[in-house]
């Protein structure tokens, strides 16, 4: 980071300027990077909330194509920013905002996830939580809205994303789900809550309860009888959501078949080290061999916690001692076991002043509480240092350079996800891997993630099957994904669902490194024997988040 703070400029003013409109648009987003102004609110998910959005969308961009960069920054912002705001007009005009519903990160999630980044620590925080879980109703019958306006254009979601979405939202209004235990648990830090709060709270709990119950019977009733007997969106639509997830322009067919070869690289890569855990193990027996053993597991939800920040807090001593700078405020990372059962690890990152800290998620699925340590080391690292809270903090951090879109909004799961896996391997060259164990479970995740690029890719496109006549489908990509994850299938079969309905995401990770690494090679090119690493990761670091084509821009030019 600087230490000179830069004076704003007009792009940065205008760059300023979109994330206090996307703040009072989305008071979900606002909440997720620390906004607390509209913390009693929530988005307007109706069609005229969406065309706001939209307007709103077009005059930013209009006034920063009239701009002119003053300087590198400059440029970087306004090729980022006119690429995300360009991207989002162009997913509106094809009607993805009346078809957005899917299984981890749709309305119909996110409506939810907001209450577990607000503040509980005083009786205040509990009013405006409170407030908020009033407004779930009319949030709810604005998304109702848009997606029957996507019925009558016919544009709707796989029927297979409504019904598992109905699934998941039972389990937010059981007796024992989300919203009567997060009203019931209610709390502040100090002293209790006054008896009229306890009964608002409980009051506007059941009624989001409500709310969500007629959201599931509308998608079962309404939404579930006009869905799409189909998976696959096809090669227009997900064209645009790979430059959505990746911020990056890719040759779909290429990348199809470079997925397939680094599928079967990754197979043999295992299969050698299943030979070291083992002697002429392979790879299923290899796994079975540290399945049963005991010093490997963890058992119980309270002792994954502890150990993930255990092992989280070690590497961020030893890696901020040895490989990177790493600021004071970033060395607080939170390991969280998350309020739901959905069966995701993720990532929230810090509020722009720090208050509150980076914390990684592990959502559990129902009936699992044994975990391999062997399995998850990677997933610690890759969630925490110098995973993505080294990357996204980092970002939030460097004030003195970056307006607050770079800092907080700005770049794409390719690049937040490609440095994740990058930062796996990273992690391997510098020997926190050297059991074998441990290399096998990071080369179980990133060959799950050379399969996604090619399941995510199949479907979608309805590639032939690799094996067989005929196209892809979701019992082939089922079949596909149990023959290449060892996990268990109730994760497995999440995972395939999460992919058949946010097509684009699940390749970004594996294509995302992929650019990664690319751009690294050529700047060590470039430079020949001066190239230093270290210096050219935390260069690429405190650019802050951007599309991969600006990325690889951003650094040619250094």
């Amino acid at each position: 980071m600087t230490d000179a703070q830069r004076t704003p400029t007009p792009i940065d003013q205008i760059a300023d300027g979109w994330v206090d409109t996307l703040a009072e648009l989305s008071p979900g987003l606002a909440t997720y990077i620390g906004r607390s102004e509209y913390n009693d609110r929530l988005d307007d998910l109706s069609p005229a909330g969406t065309e706001r959005a939209h307007a709103a969308a077009k005059a930013a961009l209009a006034a920063l194509e009239a701009a002119e960069p003053v300087d590198q920054v400059d440029a970087v912002t306004k090729a980022d920013l006119c690429g995300d705001l360009s991207l989002h007009l162009e997913l509106h005009d094809a009607g993805a905002h009346l078809r957005d519903l899917n299984v981890i990160a749709s309305p119909a999630q996110e409506l939810r996830n907001v209450f577990d980044l607000m503040p509980t620590s005083t009786v205040e925080d509990w009013s405006v939580v409170a407030t908020r879980l009033a407004a779930v109703p009319a949030a709810i019958e604005g998304y109702v809205e848009t997606l029957r306006q996507g019925i009558a254009q016919g544009i709707v979601p796989a029927r297979r994303q409504v019904s598992e979405v109905v699934t998941q939202i039972g389990r937010y209004t059981a007796d024992q789900g989300f919203f009567a235990t997060f009203a019931a648990e209610a709390a502040p830090e100090e002293g209790s809550l006054p008896a009229s709060l306890v009964h608002d709270l409980s009051g506007n709990a059941d009624a989001a309860r409500i709310a969500y119950n007629g959201l599931a019977s509308f998608l079962s009733e309404e939404l579930a009888p006009a869905a799409g007997e189909q998976d696959a969106v096809g090669r227009e639509l997900y064209a645009l959501h790979s430059r959505r997830f990746l911020g990056a322009t890719i040759d779909l067919d290429e990348t199809y078949e470079w997925g397939i070869e680094e599928l079967s690289r990754m197979v043999a890569e295992q299969e050698a080290i299943a030979k070291e855990i083992k002697p002429g193990a392979s790879v299923e027996e290899a796994v079975a061999f540290l399945e049963a053993d005991e010093s490997r597991k963890l058992r119980g939800t309270d002792a994954l916690q502890k150990w993930m920040q255990e092992t989280s807090d070690r590497a961020v001593a030893e890696l901020g001692r040895t490989h990177f700078d790493i600021p004071e405020p970033i060395k607080k990372l939170e390991c969280m076991i998350a309020p739901t059962n959905e069966g995701g690890i993720y990532y929230t990152g810090p509020t722009d002043d720090f208050s509150r800290p980076g914390r990684m998620w592990w959502s559990v699925p129902e009936g699992v509480d044994t975990f391999d340590t062997w399995r998850e080391l990677t997933t610690v690292y890759h969630e925490g240092v110098p995973g993505h809270h080294l990357q996204i903090a980092q970002a939030v951090y460097n004030r003195a350079e970056l307006n607050s879109w770079r800092r907080l909004l700005a770049g794409s799961s390719g690049h937040a996800e490609g440095w994740a896996l990058y930062a796996e391997r990273l992690m391997e060259q510098l020997g926190y891997l050297d059991d074998p164990a441990d290399r096998l479970g990071m080369l179980d995740g990133q060959r799950m993630r050379a399969a996604r690029v090619v399941l995510d890719i199949g479907v979608h496109l309805q590639k032939p099957k690799l094996d067989g006549d005929g196209v892809w489908d979701a019992d082939y990509a089922l079949a596909f994904m149990r023959r290449n994850v060892n996990m268990s299938d109730e994760f497995i079969q999440f995972e395939v669902n999460r992919y058949l309905g946010w097509p684009g995401q699940a390749p970004s990770y594996k294509v995302g490194q992929r650019i990664w690494e690319q751009i690294r090679d050529e700047a060590q090119q470039r430079a020949g024997d001066a190239f230093d690493i270290k210096k050219f990761h935390m260069r690429a670091l405190t650019l802050g988040g951007v599309g991969l084509d600006t990325l690889r821009m951003a650094l040619a030019q250094d």
